[in-house]
């Protein structure tokens, strides 16, 4: 069984320059209108295991591809992005604003053994699943070594 945990804000310092480093990949290639320049959001996602892989999915409606970075490194799945509101029309009044709108970065320590290689990301229908191919882990079991005889020289 893999074992996964969220990441407290403690350990999440330690991935601080990937943070940056993906956020500042996203500064350089989104379009002006895809940018979020203010605010925050937390998407929510769902961790599942299958017989031959982990998968997670997140929660990213109105998020295109293209805002949208993951990043497997030391069992830490990292999910970065930015969701730019709606462009505003002229004259709006809002009356009710729940959506959430801004950068964000999830990350998820997810323990075992994976063939990251042949992992893959897609986004369908606002949401965005990573499927983490398992692969056997074979450290901590028990291996015979066969024992020949050598011939003396």
């Amino acid at each position: 069984m893999v074992q996964f945990s969220l990441i407290p804000s403690a350990e999440a310092a330690d991935l601080a320059d990937d943070i940056r480093e993906l956020f500042d990949d996203l500064s350089r290639t989104l379009d002006r209108n895809q940018r979020s320049y203010s605010g925050e959001c937390h998407p929510a996602l769902d961790v599942l295991e299958t017989d031959t892989s982990v998968e997670v999915a997140v929660d990213v409606a109105g998020v295109p591809p293209g805002a949208l970075r993951v990043l497997f490194r030391s069992g830490v799945l990292l999910i970065v992005g930015e969701k730019a509101p709606a462009p505003a029309a002229s004259e709006q009044t809002f009356h009710l604003v729940e959506r959430a709108f801004g950068r964000f970065a999830r990350a998820v320590r997810v323990a075992g053994a994976f063939d990251v290689q042949n992992s893959r990301a897609t986004l369908r229908d606002g949401q965005l699943t990573i499927v983490l191919p398992k692969i056997d882990d074979r450290r901590g079991r028990a291996h015979r070594i066969p024992i020949t005889s050598a011939a003396r020289p």
